[in-house]
């Protein structure tokens, strides 16, 4: 972690919406810095952005359906990944397709902030389906126990047809 004790409070920027860690210093969500709809401010947008550069993180995964203000993580000079995430489309190759390179990017050491418009089904979701398939717990039940906790929020049926998936993903054909 960067030493920020010189630096300024702007310098420092400030915690994105809704953050939280999924596997302490290795995988953490939150909403799209800036806020959404409505409620997005640029220069939210911006603090919560280098806030992100300085804990040091290496990429954001932004699971937005469309591209919007992945540019602004380059101008800021954070790395970042786009794995757009429709939820009208059958999620199981998307989860099949990134729940390995989650792994392969955590097991190299990554340090990933994983958002979309909101905290919502699909991030938190994602984030079961993940924590299931990789073997971090045993159970979609127990899965959903852990997430709900750590965001303080109950998974919808998405989320859950999603945690469905990842359980049969993990058991194989």
């Amino acid at each position: 972690m960067r030493a920020m004790a010189n630096k300024g409070k702007w310098q420092q920027g400030i915690v994105p919406r809704n953050f939280h860690w999924i596997i302490k210093d290795q995988l953490a969500v939150c909403e799209r810095p800036g806020g959404y709809a409505q409620n997005h401010r640029r220069v939210r947008r911006q603090e919560e952005i280098i806030w992100v550069r300085e804990q040091g993180f290496t990429a954001v995964v932004s699971l937005i359906p469309a591209p919007h203000n992945l540019h602004n993580y380059d101008e800021l000079g954070v790395a970042w990944r786009h794995w757009p995430f429709d939820t009208g489309d059958d999620p199981t190759p998307f989860l099949a397709g990134h729940f390995p390179q989650l792994a392969d990017l955590l097991a190299a050491g990554a340090k990933l902030l994983v958002h979309n418009e909101e905290l919502g089904d699909s991030v938190c979701g994602f984030m079961c389906g993940y924590l299931l398939w990789a073997g971090l717990v045993d159970n979609g039940p127990d899965a959903i126990t852990v997430i709900e906790r750590m965001v303080q929020r109950e998974l919808g049926p998405f989320g859950r047809e999603l945690v469905t998936i990842a359980g049969r993903l993990a058991a194989g054909p």
